[in-house]
């Protein structure tokens, strides 16, 4: 491809672009097609500088794995010795998304540069010679040994935080990164404020560079529909902000729960369970706000687990009962605590009704939702507490309760925050805990 073509394309706008490339050969479409410059958003290109990480965190779909996939790609094109780790939250993580996606690795590489990818070595090697190796940072101790000149870390906000994974895959890669005159971590993720992410935003500005950008970014190449939908549902909510406009949601002076508490308690799966409890926090009319449905369960050793949030949005009664109804038995739940201010036998009625047969307490609350949860959260603190799961909405309201003061968080009540506190209650801190309870 002669420079001088390739210089007018980049200055045409990319309409004309497109239609420019219908004069050219089969060969050359597919050169350009591919060639990364033609098509990117200014903020997809690697920044100037010298920088040694560039973290790029930005909302969903806004393009941040074929920004990582096509930075590899040029340092592989570039540099014949280049060894490079790709680093997922898992292997089969980085092997579906950073090499096999839609956007990873293979996708994007012409056919004459294409690396051959052999699974079994969990390695790609270039024609030129270059190599890249997949890693998973749940596995720690297989980036210890191993030296590279240049690594890409995807979703490093969903890495392991809770055993300290995160930080010590990152601490082994780093101290790896010892080959060339001048190696560099390019890490791409959706932003969520866990120890690792807010280390990173620590560093010198000299050595970081960073991208930020929101979902409507890439509109041009996102389903009108998706981002209608996605928007309409999660707005500016703390979710939203969080997923879709690549918000790093930071803490709330006074909260009961932190960020950093939360992803402390998260685990994969939950083990044996001796008693699931279904908490319920009922909205305070049809028209209400979300019900609070949360499940949970105790183990052998006396934690607790958090297993799903099943809370629905303004829902009916018949709805509300239903979906508690479902997810009660779907855990095999031994009992339903569900809050009775706004009427209790309305409360036992409406669940009756959904055929809910298991035990049924309603409680009756005497003092605010912030003193309330209080003791759940010492409870989190003293790590007799487990998140089975990612339950983003539920965390927003456990992070929007502040000691002493008005709830902070989305929405106008903390009615999944609630739900949680009822179902710990029960688990817990024994009946004594659950001011003026009547059975049903």
């Amino acid at each position: 491809m002669h420079s001088d073509l390739l210089g007018i394309l980049l200055d045409l706008p990319e309409a004309e672009r497109r239609c420019a490339l219908g004069a050219l050969s089969e060969a050359e479409r597919e050169e350009l097609t591919t060639h990364w410059k033609l098509w990117a958003r200014p903020e997809q290109l690697a920044p100037a500088g010298d920088w040694r990480t560039w973290l790029i965190l930005a909302g969903r779909g806004f393009g941040k794995t074929r920004a990582g996939a096509e930075w590899v790609r040029a340092i592989a094109d570039h540099r014949p010795d280049a060894r490079i780790a790709l680093v997922g939250a898992t292997l089969p993580e980085a092997r579906a998304v950073m090499v096999e996606g839609e956007s990873g690795l293979l996708s994007v590489c012409p056919a004459r540069h294409r690396p051959l990818f052999e699974p079994s070595l969990r390695r790609l090697t270039w024609p030129n010679g270059a190599q890249a190796q997949l890693f998973s940072a749940a596995e720690p101790e297989t980036l210890r040994g191993p030296q590279h000149s240049h690594a890409w870390c995807d979703e490093i906000a969903k890495w392991d935080n809770a055993s300290q994974r995160a930080t010590r895959a990152w601490d082994n890669l780093v101290l790896g990164l010892r080959l060339g005159d001048a190696p560099q971590i390019t890490a791409t993720t959706t932003p969520r404020a866990v120890p690792l992410v807010q280390r990173l935003l620590a560093e010198p500005e000299e050595t970081l560079a960073i991208t930020r950008g929101r979902t409507e970014d890439n509109a041009a190449n996102l389903p009108r529909r998706f981002l209608d939908a996605v928007r309409s549902t999660y707005g500016r909510s703390l979710l939203g902000r969080q997923e879709l406009d690549g918000e790093l949601i930071a803490d709330i002076e006074g909260a009961l729960w932190s960020r950093a508490l939360i992803e402390g308690c998260r685990e994969s799966r939950p083990p044996g369970l001796c008693r699931v409890v279904v908490g319920i926090d009922p909205p305070a009319s049809a028209n209400g706000d979300a019900c609070g449905i949360v499940v949970t369960g105790l183990d052998a050793h006396g934690k607790a687990h958090v297993l799903a949030d099943a809370s629905v949005r303004k829902p009916s009664p018949e709805r509300w009962a239903r979906a508690a109804a479902q997810a009660a038995q779907a855990w095999n739940a031994d009992r339903v605590v569900a809050e009775a201010n706004q009427g209790g036998a309305m409360v036992a009625s409406v669940l009756r009704a959904a055929d809910l047969s298991l035990p049924l307490r309603l409680v009756h609350a005497s003092r605010g939702k912030t003193a309330r949860a209080e003791p759940v959260a010492a409870l989190y603190e003293a790590g007799r507490v487990h998140h089975a799961g990612t339950f983003p909405e539920l965390e927003d309201e456990l992070c929007g309760l502040v000691a002493g003061g008005a709830y902070q968080g989305p929405g106008r009540s903390p009615d999944r925050a609630d739900a949680l506190v009822w179902a710990l209650t029960e688990l817990m801190l024994g009946k004594t805990a659950l001011p003026r309870v009547r059975l049903a």
